[in-house]
């Protein structure tokens, strides 16, 4: 052997001799090599379920985009990103797969149809040298390298996305540990020694192992992605409204007052924070605030030629009472802004109201909110001052009614609006009263829930002591029930996905089973479920994600 120092490459030809001795002497058999192939198959059907379940969530951000884009927004770009470099990692590893099998096996290699690898086909699975050329080269400057940068990159913004805190601390872990980079350290005390990252996964194994590292390192980046992209949809609502839509709401005790008596009405956010710090800015006008459009938005603002009164909110209800004494006969007109302070800033909203001072008055106002929905018995109450119940009726469009003593039952029959028009009869004469608008919405999803719970940590006992899964309806007045109809859960047990559904809202024994054999850290998946409503209509609920603790 030549004396001096060796080159890169020379050492490398070095240590292929040590491998090729190293293989001979370990004579690793066909069955084990065969068995690599098998291990690989479930590995990738594996990262096909991880895919899948990633792009429910992310389908779940396009939809909530689509209903709050200023709220929901910068939550999607970052899960946008999350994915982009999640897939650019997954792909890179996929091409070296196909690099390296192509090295061995030729360029029209069997095991790689439409870049897709079949293991058991590769020709060359014990040879020791093509990973090591790709993967690492002369100078440990070929694409093991890259893609452990690529990985550390990846590792630290997910990290930056999700900051440290006692609920994100067991993804951050997560994160950690299934994107670490380190060495392997191997032997003890002073006689450790450790290799480089890309020498422990791609250097002096066979390639069939090498192709099934490969696959374990898809499935840590999809794992970490799942973690990022369920805390990042998590945020929509965390520090925010617990509602998709803020509307201004006056609800008056009257439209119509006896003369020198007092008008008054509540003005507060529908479904608003009580918490909040709530300012409303009223004043006697047709035109009670001025609007400015630009780029299809249209923002409100005080009028500087307008008197306005800030009227004084109730502590813990987030409401104000406006008060005017009815001093004229005739129509009055009055309105401004509401302004609520909440985690993501300021919210202007603006209402316009009118009202009659006559010899009598009618008042329409909801039981429950200024909004009826669809498959639900919406009451509201309905009095004329100065007149009888027996001598009050009312016309509404978009719905039917019955009427139960001086209430109105309304079931409305499409989404949109309906205005309820108050009759009174009088000296025998049928007098149109005045209206109300009602705006008519779809019940909104429950959520599905176990144990309470949306996703998150869980005992195992805990989660093997429920009898199924429940559809709650949050932030909702109206007591409905919504039936679960069907599940699946499913996890990775042994590196393979295991899945079974349930045609009602109870676990079965299969599906107990999944969780049974699950260990402290896994993930269980309960997806593509669904519940019917009371209007017979069918939703498909969001994915719980648990983590076993």
């Amino acid at each position: 052997m030549a004396h001096g120092k060796e080159t890169p490459r020379q050492k490398m030809i070095g240590m292929m001799y040590l491998v090729l001795m190293a293989m001979l002497a370990l004579n690793v058999s066909k069955q084990v090599l065969d068995a690599f192939g098998v291990l690989d198959t479930g590995l990738v059907s594996t990262i096909q379920t991880l895919e899948t379940a990633n792009g429910k969530v992310k389908d779940d951000f396009t939809k909530q985009n689509t209903l709050n884009h200023n709220k929901v927004g910068p939550w999607k770009q970052k899960a946008d990103s999350v994915t982009a470099q999640a897939k650019a990692i997954v792909d890179f590893i996929q091409d070296r797969k196909i690099e390296i099998i192509k090295l061995g096996d030729g360029p029209k290699a069997i095991a790689i149809q439409d870049r897709v690898v079949n293991s058991s086909d590769i020709d060359t699975k014990d040879n020791m040298d093509f990973p090591a050329r790709v993967m690492i080269g002369d100078n440990n400057d070929r694409a093991g390298k890259v893609l452990k940068n690529m990985i550390e990159n990846f590792r630290n913004y997910l990290l930056s996305v999700i900051p440290e805190s006692p609920d994100a601390s067991g993804k951050r872990q997560s994160i950690l540990s299934s994107l670490n980079t380190d060495p392997i350290k191997k032997g003890i005390g002073k006689n450790v020694d450790k290799n480089s990252w890309e020498s422990d996964h791609f250097e002096d194994l066979p390639l069939s192992g090498v192709i099934t590292i490969m696959s374990g390192l898809q499935i840590n980046i999809r794992n970490a992605e799942s973690e990022a992209l369920t805390y990042l949809y998590n945020q929509i609502d965390a520090g925010s409204f617990k509602f998709n839509k803020l509307e201004a709401t006056v609800i008056p005790n009257s439209n119509y007052i006896i003369k020198d008596n007092d008008y008054k009405a509540q003005v507060f956010l529908a479904a608003s924070d009580t918490a909040a710090d709530t300012k409303v800015y009223a004043t006697e006008s047709a035109n009670p605030y001025d609007s400015i459009t630009s780029n299809g938005i249209t923002t409100y603002s005080l009028n500087p030629k307008l008197n306005y009164e800030t009227i004084l909110v109730s502590k813990g209800t987030g409401k104000a009472i406006y008060t005017r004494r009815g001093s004229a006969i005739g129509s009055k007109y009055w309105g401004g802004l509401i302004e609520v302070t909440g985690p993501d800033g300021k919210i202007t909203k603006q209402f316009k109201q009118s009202y009659m001072v006559a010899a009598s008055s009618v008042s329409v106002a909801p039981t429950k909110m200024n909004v009826f929905y669809l498959g639900v018995d919406n009451p509201v109450d309905v009095s004329v001052a100065g007149v009888q119940p027996d001598k009050v009726s009312i016309e509404i469009t978009n719905a039917k009614y019955v009427k139960q003593g001086d209430s109105y039952i309304i079931r409305p029959q499409r989404p949109g609006n309906s205005i309820v028009t108050v009759y009174a009869m009088i000296d025998k004469v049928k007098h149109n009263m005045g209206q109300k608008e009602f705006r008519v919405k779809m019940v909104p999803d429950p959520v599905a829930k176990v144990n309470g719970q949306k996703g998150g940590s869980i005992a195992k006992n805990v989660l093997m002591a429920q009898i199924g899964v429940a559809a709650e309806m949050e932030n909702f007045d109206f007591d409905l029930t919504f039936t679960i109809t069907e599940f699946t859960v499913s996890a990775v047990i042994q590196g393979f996905v295991r899945e079974y559904k349930s045609t009602s809202y109870k676990f079965t024994p299969e599906q107990r089973n999944i969780v049974n054999n699950l260990s402290r850290g896994q993930n269980v998946y309960i997806q593509d479920v669904k519940a019917i409503g009371p209007d017979g209509s069918t939703r498909p609920l969001s994915t719980i994600n648990f983590k076993l603790n």
